[in-house]
């Protein structure tokens, strides 16, 4: 029985053995241009990455909100600056971590399958789609177009979500017991 078992992982060894060398290899230019588009994306890459280590902090302060709540007033605003530091301090640190492995792992992850995706004419087109001048400008753009977009949908939907919000706010008060004009806060 362990004979067969041996033999039959030998056979799949060598089949799998068989297939990698048939695999079409990139050459050596289509290789340099996912390098290029890996280098041209690397600011995507370390955001993802920033957000990535970041977010376990951001989820850890919403949680807190409830129980600083809790606390007698005149702890709140110390107990949630000293949070918001060690949030802070937490993020400085982990941040490069993060960051600096995704940019090494991107290579072996993403590279892989750009390379198996695209034709080197494909990868040729989205160098210079990134590399282009106005694709630059419009990156750039992004942060503005994005507060633009925001301060109008708010505008244009305050006057249909507000009326919303106040329906929650009621509910909660009345859920939670708080009279109003006191805010809603959990019960002390």
């Amino acid at each position: 029985m362990k004979t067969n078992r041996m033999i039959l992982l030998g056979v799949l060894l060598f089949a799998a053995a068989a297939v990698q060398a048939q695999a079409p290899q990139a050459s050596p230019a289509k290789k340099a241009l996912v390098a290029k588009v890996l280098q041209l994306q690397q600011p995507t890459i370390e955001s993802i990455a920033r957000q990535l280590a970041e977010q376990p902090a951001q989820q850890m302060m919403q949680a807190a909100v409830p129980a600083l709540q809790r606390l007698p007033a005149e702890r709140r605003e110390a107990v949630a600056r000293d949070i918001q530091a060690d949030a802070r301090k937490y993020a400085e640190e982990a941040t490069p971590i993060v960051r600096d492995r995704a940019v090494g792992l991107a290579p072996t992850t993403i590279g892989p399958i750009l390379e198996e995706r695209l034709t080197e004419a494909e990868l040729k087109e989205i160098v210079a789609i990134l590399e282009s001048p106005a694709n630059r400008k419009y990156q750039a753009m992004g942060p503005d177009m994005q507060r633009a977009l925001i301060e109008k949908l708010t505008a244009d939907t305050r006057p249909v979500i507000e009326p919303k919000l106040r329906v929650l706010e009621q509910s909660m008060r009345t859920r939670l017991e708080i009279p109003a004009g006191t805010g809603v806060t959990p019960k002390q």
